[in-house]
């Protein structure tokens, strides 16, 4: 019975490794593809924020998800002290909320 219940949680772990492997994919594809790493990347300092920043900022947040959508799509400043976050009106509304689900779904820079 140990054994199952190991294997168990070692193929857990190998599944949901993959998955957050194929997630980081896509949200690597939906960044590169609506030229957001020209100012952001997920774990080093660009021009913007550190996307696992922003996770950890809005962690909790219930809104987060339609924040930061909007954010995307209007730009705005303050937020991150003098960055300035130009309009992004070439994103999808689709796109923008798939983002934004993204980079809350990392696991958050402390």
């Amino acid at each position: 019975m140990r054994r199952f219940i190991a294997l168990l949680l070692v193929s857990g772990v190998a599944v949901f490794g993959k998955a957050m492997a194929e997630d980081t994919e896509q949200l690597n594809g939906l960044l590169l593809k609506n030229q957001c790493l020209a100012c952001h990347t997920v774990d080093k300092r660009k021009y913007g924020p550190v996307l696992r920043e922003v996770a950890a900022k809005y962690a909790g947040d219930a809104s987060a998800t339609a924040k930061l959508a909007a954010k995307i799509k209007a730009g705005g400043t303050g937020v991150w002290g003098d960055d300035i976050m130009p309009p992004q009106g070439h994103v999808s509304d689709a796109d923008a909320k798939q983002i934004a689900t993204m980079i809350l779904a990392l696991e958050p820079k402390k």
